[in-house]
C-alpha cells in the first residue's frame, strides 16, 4: 500500500481549525490556559512543531496570547460569521459584531483612470475616477484596509469629506446604490505597509478581496481591493448550484 505524505501546512490548518472550533463550541473560554504542545500533539496526531505554527496562527489572529513564564490563554473568541453573498457595509458589520466601529481617511484622490481600472469599471478611455484609501477599526483595532475607485462621474458632486462614513451609503444617498457585486479572496501576507497600518507583524496572515460593485443597472460604480485582519469576523461564501 502506498502511504500518502500530507503536507505540513494541511496539517497546521487542521489544527488551526481543531482550536478554533473549541473556542466557537466553548470549550475554550476567554481566560484559560491551552495545554501544553505534547498534549496537543497528541491529540491532533501531529509533531511539536505542526502545532506551534498553528498556534502562532492563532496568536497572530488575536484568539490567542503567549505569557512568558506561564504559557498561552485564549484572548479572543470568533467573531459573527457574514455571508459574502450579501452586500453589506463593513461599519455596519463591525456594529453588527458588538464591537465600536471607526473610519479613518487616510487620502482622496481624483485623477485619471489607470489602464487595469478603465478595463474592470468599464470606462471610456480619457475619464477619471476618485481613488479613496481609508482604514477600518474595531474597538480602536485596526482591521480592514481598503483602496475603493470610483468613477468621477457618480460622484463629482460629493465633497471628499462625505467619504468618512460607509462608501455604500454615500452611493445610496446620491441614487447610485451598490445592488451586486463580484469578489476574488486571497490569502496574503503583511509586507511592511500592510503591518504598519494594520498593526500586525510583518508576513502575518491576511485575506485580500478583489471586488467588482454594480448597480440596478448592472453597470460596475467601485473596484475595491481590501485587505482584512484574521479573528475579527467570519466571512461565509454560500455556494448555490
Amino acid at each position: 500500500m502506498t502511504k500518502v505524505k500530507v503536507a505540513r501546512g494541511s496539517r497546521v490548518e487542521e489544527v488551526r481549525q481543531g482550536l478554533l472550533q473549541d473556542l466557537t463550541d466553548g470549550a475554550l473560554d476567554v481566560g484559560e490556559k491551552l495545554v501544553n504542545e505534547q498534549e496537543l500533539a497528541a491529540r491532533f496526531d501531529v509533531s511539536r512543531l505542526t502545532v506551534r505554527e498553528a498556534v502562532s496562527a492563532l496568536v497572530t489572529s488575536g484568539y490567542l496570547e503567549r505569557r512568558h513564564g506561564s504559557g498561552t490563554y485564549v484572548v479572543g473568541l470568533p467573531g459573527p460569521r457574514h455571508a459574502l453573498d450579501a452586500t453589506l457595509s463593513y461599519i455596519h458589520m463591525i456594529a453588527q459584531a458588538g464591537m465600536k466601529p471607526g473610519l479613518q481617511v487616510l487620502d482622496i484622490e481624483s485623477r485619471p483612470a489607470t489602464a487595469n481600472e478603465t478595463r474592470d469599471l468599464g470606462l471610456e478611455g480619457d475619464e477619471w475616477v476618485r481613488s479613496l484609501e481609508r482604514l477600518r477599526t474595531a474597538n480602536g483595532r485596526p482591521v480592514i484596509y481598503s483602496l475603493d475607485v470610483v468613477p468621477e462621474r457618480f460622484v463629482a458632486a460629493v465633497a471628499n469629506k462625505r467619504f468618512n462614513r460607509s462608501l455604500y451609503d454615500v452611493l445610496e444617498s446620491i441614487g447610485v446604490p451598490v445592488v451586486s457585486a463580484n469578489a476574488v479572496l486571497l490569502p496574503v501576507i503583511a509586507d511592511q505597509r500592510l503591518a504598519t497600518l494594520l498593526d500586525v507583524r510583518v508576513a502575518s496572515p491576511l485575506l485580500q478581496i478583489s471586488e467588482v460593485d454594480f448597480n440596478k443597472n448592472g453597470l460596475p460604480i467601485v473596484l475595491s481591493t481590501e485587505w482584512h485582519v484574521p479573528g475579527v469576523f467570519e466571512l461565509r461564501v454560500n455556494r448555490r448550484p
